[in-house]
């Protein structure tokens, strides 16, 4: 395809514009290319999130036109991004911080990461060769093979609709509001909750896609990139695959009326979704079933934090809802209604979608039920910091568990690495002999006395003898020790998995400072776990992100809260910056951060508490 310029939107320097484009290439300098985008983004006070990998890069921005098109215009003079289609829309500036915040359209996000998409969450499937993705069609060309009058292949005649499949790559939150239809033409929703479960869709159906001219599209063209080439990879039988360059947006602008895609277009950004002229709604709500698209309220599934249509008629203030999938699956809710005295007024829906007609509507003047039994509570395991111990960390949360008790259950570990003690011998201002004979004479206290310590990470010349006596330290304390301690994951990862085994069912981890990068690594990992270590979501306190592999990763998809000091929160052991970038890995659209004044500490009170508590009723 050759190097499509963006049109010129308007005149108005003041216009608000969203810009998207992606290039996979080679980058053998990934430190400049972020660098680049640092400076030019930040110069141009462009906010979204740009993607850098050694495979490509992925971004989505939004600014004034005027800034975007000069952006456009320094991207362009990099070699590197020759034929890259830039997708530029006018549109207005953002008003919902709720829906910008979440869309990542609040700052300004420059991640370098391991793959622009993540195609499996299985480390063991390896990506495929992007350079045998499928061959690109113009939106027109794509609208002429689904009318039947256009080629596939240059020597091909008019390809007959029995052999087209129609393969969105989307995920089902999108699908819902917006797809392509054609006549006779077969067409294949995966419905998944994530594009990293798109390749086990594509292998249960691979005898229903070979033989086939499969034709894929998506948003902006990138998922197609690495889907179509894992279809092809598959050999004899999978070489028709075919991709819509520019995705549907490029669609869009081809066809005004919306040609074969009917409803609106999904976006990942303020804007939410774009449609066409039709103004024919094709989404649903999920309770009473009336014609409903705008996602606007954010409302999530309570169990897999996927985007959920409820109309306005639907939704109440407090009340959880359960997804088409986990439905499919058993999964079931309760619903907070209202907290009064400290105590969780609930009523219990096993099957919420089931208890509403599609054809009665529910009003939201009429309380549903309250169930007599009292709420299960969220059982959480507690992992805590560097030198503590489970009886320490209890102790420190003592107030938390109080505050919580009406709806968490703690349970502490010790973590598998025990410790040696450590002192550091007194120096008094004596000279000569005496000094040296006063140091002798000062020893610790027995260490039968004392309780011992235990650490989840420890570094790499971790003496892993069994000796825990005391030991002089080497100098003074080193606030950003824990930078080395890198070791003894895999360790502390079967113990984990042994705990889960014989104390749990868990609902979710709760790790402080060392714990809480325990706990991040953990749930880097959750889908690979899930038989054995089940949860559904982490709080992280005073965390930060280890020099591990693990987080060489995708985006975490993981449910997160993340609660540290704020710049001036005068937390000494783990500065704000360290739990902010932690706190990056995770999904904008299901993380949760507090900042607090409090130090090295997890806040139990007012405002904190109550936001923690706001956290944990999504699990109820």
């Amino acid at each position: 395809m050759a190097d499509t310029a963006p049109q010129p939107q308007s005149q108005d320097e003041d216009q608000y514009g969203v810009l998207l484009y992606y290039k996979y290439a080679q980058i053998t300098d990934l430190d400049s290319l972020f660098s680049f985008y640092e400076s030019n983004c930040n110069s141009l006070s462009l906010l979204g999130r740009v993607r850098l990998s050694p495979h490509g890069v992925n971004v989505t921005v939004g600014g004034k036109l005027s800034s975007l098109e000069k952006h456009i215009a320094a991207v362009k003079s990099n070699a590197l991004f020759e034929g890259t289609d830039f997708k530029l829309a006018t549109c207005d500036h953002p008003v919902d911080d709720k829906v910008a915040k979440e869309c990542g359209f609040t700052s300004l996000s420059i991640r370098i990461v391991k793959e622009l998409v993540t195609l499996s969450s299985d480390p063991l499937l390896k990506s495929p060769e992007i350079s045998n993705a499928g061959r690109h069609l113009s939106a027109a060309e794509f609208h002429s093979a689904l009318q039947g009058t256009g080629p596939l292949l240059e020597k091909d005649s008019p390809t007959c609709n029995e052999d087209l499949v129609l393969l969105d790559a989307r995920n089902l939150y999108e699908t819902r509001i917006g797809k392509f239809h054609a006549p006779n033409v077969e067409t294949l929703d995966p419905g998944i909750r994530q594009y990293s479960d798109l390749p086990s869709w594509i292998d249960d159906k691979c005898e229903q896609l070979k033989g086939k001219h499969v034709l894929m599209y998506c948003t902006g063209g990138i998922r197609c990139e690495m889907a179509s080439a894992y279809i092809r990879s598959k050999g004899a039988g999978f070489e028709n695959v075919f991709q819509l360059f520019g995705g549907i947006q490029r669609y869009l602008e081809q066809f005004p009326d919306g040609g074969f895609f009917k409803g609106k277009n999904f976006v990942f950004d303020h804007r939410i979704s774009v449609g066409s002229s039709d103004p024919n709604i094709i989404g649903t709500c999920l309770l009473c079933g009336s014609s409903f698209d705008d996602y606007s309220s954010r409302c999530r599934c309570a169990h897999c934090r996927m985007l959920v249509l409820v109309c306005d008629s639907c939704r109440m203030e407090g009340a959880l809802y359960v997804c088409e999938i986990c439905q499919k699956y058993g999964k079931g809710v309760q619903s907070v209604l209202s907290l009064e005295n400290g105590k969780t007024q609930v009523s219990s829906l096993q099957e919420e979608h089931k208890l509403v007609s599609l054809d009665t509507k529910l009003s939201p003047q009429l309380p549903w039920s309250h169930g007599n039994e009292s709420p299960r509570k969220l059982r959480i395991l507690c992992l805590h910091g560097f030198r503590q111990n489970a009886s320490s960390f209890k102790g420190r949360t003592a107030s938390l568990a109080k505050k919580l008790k009406n709806i968490v259950e703690l349970v502490f570990v010790d973590a598998p690495h025990e410790l040696p003690f450590i002192y550091q011998p007194c120096i008094t201002e004596s000279h000569g002999e005496c000094a040296s004979s006063s140091l002798q004479q000062i020893h610790p206290p027995p260490s039968e006395n004392c309780r011992k310590k235990f650490a989840w990470l420890v570094a790499p010349d971790f003496n892993i003898s069994g000796e825990v006596d005391w030991k002089i330290a080497n100098g003074s304390f080193d606030p950003l020790q824990y930078l080395q301690q890198t070791d003894g994951f895999d360790v502390s990862l079967a113990y984990l998995k042994s705990v889960f085994s014989q104390k749990g069912p868990f609902d979710g981890i709760l790790g402080f400072s060392q714990g809480a990068a325990m706990a991040a690594l953990v749930s880097a990992q959750q889908e690979r776990l899930k038989s054995e270590m089940d949860f559904r979501f982490v709080i992280l306190c005073s965390g930060f992100a280890t020099k591990l592999a693990e987080f060489e990763c995708q985006v975490i998809n993981c449910p997160s809260l993340h609660i540290f000091g704020s710049d001036h929160g005068k937390d000494r052991q783990i500065a704000n910056q360290a739990s902010r970038d932690l706190a990056s890995l995770f999904d904008d659209g299901c993380s949760v951060i507090i900042e607090h004044d409090s130090g090295h500490i997890i806040p139990t009170r007012s405002p904190y508490i109550d936001e923690i508590r706001n956290f944990l009723h999504r699990f109820l």
